[in-house]
């Protein structure tokens, strides 16, 4: 496959990458700081024969979303956390239906309006299934501008594969960060078998799209049908980077910005000696939950670090369980930990781990 080097803005990243893995209908409402993918989209997507509308509204947006994605469109829109809450109820509508689209979450600190930095408090209505219902989305977490484009690559293809909705969960720092980004130029999307669209039907048997189910048995079928789907998912498609995992005494654990940032804290702490491995998440869901635990039995602690009060460290307590301590290093409400407030604890970590037996 051939590329070309280009500097980007994650924002810009996550719109690319859409438009090249066959994105055609966008549509989405103006909301700080994820502005940049609408403002892309807008200038771009009608020259590539494709459509882009502002709605009215989230809720607009979404609903347009499942229409186009019905009919067979790659569909695509994206906000940032208030703005994703709104559109929960037709995510679960397209989760229930099984139709496959890409949503994209460039998260700001909150709860309600919030500020517009940057934070991880939306990684529960992420992974857990935000609306109702028993559903979940595929949750790819990047953590540079490169991997804004490739994972947006991705999730159109794992969401038509599956058919299931694909979120993209990120940030605000990450979606105004600039970095250079190796950009496809011959990448051909991937095609799927669309036996199921809404594309009239003359000539053939109707079809029907739908997740009201009013005898209740049916939709208990319903509902198996999804989780062997979904379990499907969990044994095929986790995602992860174990960094410098080799001979540590302390694991941290840690996705997207937080990451990042880990990763030159463990780079500061091997330099003066201190076993430091990271472990990051790429897939949030499914998770790779095995690799965790096992990595977790090699260490000595685990430090989790995430920019919210806790709402990954609860995964991170349920797959460890006893089998290491557990610490945590959180910031919230927009604001950003730098590389050395993290170092300073996990070297306070190390300081307290009991030393090797003499053999």
């Amino acid at each position: 496959m051939k590329y070309k080097t280009k500097l980007l803005m994650g924002n810009v990243a996550i719109s690319e990458g859409a438009i090249i893995a066959g994105c055609r209908y966008y549509f989405g409402y103006p909301i700080t700081p994820q502005n940049e993918i609408s403002e892309y989209m807008s200038r771009h997507i009608p020259a590539h024969g494709g459509a882009f509308i502002q709605s009215e509204s989230e809720l607009a947006a979404i609903n347009m979303v499942l229409g186009a994605a019905a009919g067979g469109g790659r569909a695509m829109t994206t906000s940032s956390s208030p703005g994703i809450s709104l559109m929960q109820e037709g995510i679960s509508y397209i989760a229930g239906m099984e139709i496959p689209c890409v949503i994209a979450n460039v998260v700001r600190g909150g709860p309600g309006l919030g500020g517009i930095g940057p934070a991880q408090s939306d990684y529960n209505q992420a992974v857990k299934g935000g609306g109702h219902g028993d559903y979940h989305t595929i949750v790819l977490a990047p953590h540079s501008v490169q991997e804004m484009l490739d994972l947006t690559i991705l999730a159109f293809d794992l969401a038509e594969k599956y058919r299931n909705p694909a979120l993209i969960l990120t940030d605000g720092l990450l979606g105004q960060t600039m970095e250079t980004v190796e950009v496809p130029v011959d990448y051909k999307p991937k095609c799927y078998k669309k036996d199921w669209i809404m594309d009239g039907c003359k000539g053939r048997s109707p079809r029907l799209l739908r997740s009201l189910f009013l005898d209740p048995e049916e939709l208990e079928n319903h509902n198996h049908h999804l989780a062997e789907k979904y379990r499907l998912i969990e044994k095929n498609e986790c995602r992860y980077e174990s960094f410098r995992t080799r001979g540590m005494d302390i694991l941290l654990v840690a996705y997207g910005t937080s990451a990042r940032i880990s990763k030159a804290v463990v780079e500061m702490g091997r330099a003066e000696g201190i076993k430091l491995g990271l472990f990051r998440p790429i897939t949030l869901y499914p998770f790779a939950e095995k690799v965790l635990r096992n990595l977790a039995l090699r260490s000595k602690a685990v430090l989790v670090v995430e920019l919210s009060m806790g709402q990954f460290l609860g995964d991170i307590k349920r797959i460890i369980g006893d089998d290491s301590p557990i610490h945590f290093k959180g910031r919230t409400g927009g604001m950003v930990f730098s590389t050395e407030e993290v170092y300073l604890e996990a070297k306070k970590i190390a300081g307290k781990l009991k030393p090797a037996k003499k053999r």
